[in-house]
């Protein structure tokens, strides 16, 4: 059932997205989408993607009583999901093989009071991926996504000036749903691999020439693989199935914002270059537009925070939330005076820029992924 925008019209709401269109007309694009720019194609929300991975088949008895301590250390936390668990795996995992490396007697982590040894738990974490990528692995809908970047890449409008700058897509979602609508638009892009189906990671593609758009995958991608003794991500085309010993894993980082996987490339270097995306060279206004992301990775949240803070201005971030109003992460940049007049907050319940505020008694639907695309698309 399509949403009714007609609420959109009333004078207050209509400025705000007109006032945004020209603020997208006139600056450079960058933006930060997360799961929930995703479930109108037909993928999970991270609940849902919780749930069902703790039932997947991918899981043997030991992943899934490894998963059952972890939940349990999770009781009382609100929205505790599938890749906190692998976060707390993935420590485990490093106290492990820290121990193992040093030479200890006990090189084994210990939890719920059963001992787990490096390869068991490297072995849950390959399970969980698994589980991970078989659920975001299914059939999808491409229609919003195209259309999505139909819109933000349609031919100057009067009054826009000539992009100086690829549009850069910072994507927390592991799926290829945005590389797929720009391959489908005919748009040359860059996602950090050379070749085709089979494919290596070459970082210098991101500075190619010509592109139209470079889409950043933040936490990796259920397309890209790790082969033995090769940290960088390969993309291995379905049913190539690999000579012995060079089976690969899914490369993806869940646990994204932890001190090991942070520090490792490809990741060091796609978060170097996302850094330096959102921030703006003297006298380039750049907006950063949020769609889908609920504010709960905090390694994100500091380099969007810093960027506001230090590009002098330059920098607009303009945030669509299912929330009825900020609140968290959002709440206080909203009311951080240094930086208010920088965030644009398109809420459910209503719109929130610096002394700006007006609200909603009924749910306004700007804050779905299909409806910003039917607006960016022209659209009231």
């Amino acid at each position: 059932m399509i949403d009714d925008l007609s609420e959109l019209k009333q004078p207050a709401f209509a400025t705000a997205l007109n006032d945004l269109d020209d603020l997208l007309a006139q600056s450079g694009n960058v933006f930060l989408l997360g799961a929930g720019c995703s479930k109108c194609a037909g993928l999970p929300l991270t609940d849902e993607l919780t749930t069902k991975t703790l039932s997947s088949t991918k899981l043997d008895s030991t992943t899934k009583t490894i998963l059952s301590a972890i939940k349990s250390l999770f009781t009382g936390a609100p929205g505790a999901n599938i890749e906190d668990y692998l976060s707390e795996i993935v420590d485990l995992l490093a106290i492990a093989e820290r121990r193992t490396l040093r030479g200890a007697t006990s090189n084994a982590a210990t939890l719920n009071g059963i001992t787990y040894t490096a390869i068991q738990l490297k072995e849950a974490a390959e399970q969980i991926k698994q589980a991970i990528a078989e659920m975001i692995s299914q059939t999808v809908t491409m229609d919003v996504h195209w259309n999505f970047i139909k819109a933000v890449h349609r031919p100057m409008r009067p009054g826009r000036t000539n992009p100086t700058r690829p549009v850069d897509y910072l994507v927390l979602n592991y799926d290829t749903l945005i590389e797929s609508a720009l391959a489908l638009e005919k748009l040359r892009y860059a996602d950090g691999m050379s070749g085709g189906h089979c494919a290596w990671w070459d970082y210098e593609t991101f500075q190619a020439e010509g592109l139209a758009a470079r889409v950043l995958k933040l936490h990796g991608s259920i397309d890209w693989s790790e082969l033995p003794n090769d940290p960088m991500p390969r993309r291995i085309a379905r049913g190539c199935t690999l000579p012995l010993g060079h089976e690969q894993s899914v490369l993806i980082w869940p646990a994204s914002t932890k001190y090991r996987e942070t520090q490792r490339d490809p990741y060091a270097q796609l978060i170097d270059l996302a850094r330096r995306i959102v921030h703006p060279q003297s006298g380039f206004q750049i907006v950063l537009t949020i769609c889908g992301y609920s504010f709960g990775d905090s390694h994100i949240n500091i380099e969007i925070e810093r960027a506001l803070r230090e590009s002098g201005g330059e920098l607009t971030m303009v945030v669509f939330t299912a929330d009825e109003e900020p609140k968290g992460e959002l709440k206080k940049l909203h009311e951080d005076k240094r930086v208010t007049d920088q965030v644009r907050i398109y809420a459910r319940r209503g719109f929130f820029h610096g002394a700006t505020v007006a609200k909603s008694t009924i749910d306004l639907p700007w804050w779905k992924f299909e409806n910003i695309t039917r607006l960016f698309g022209g659209e009231r």
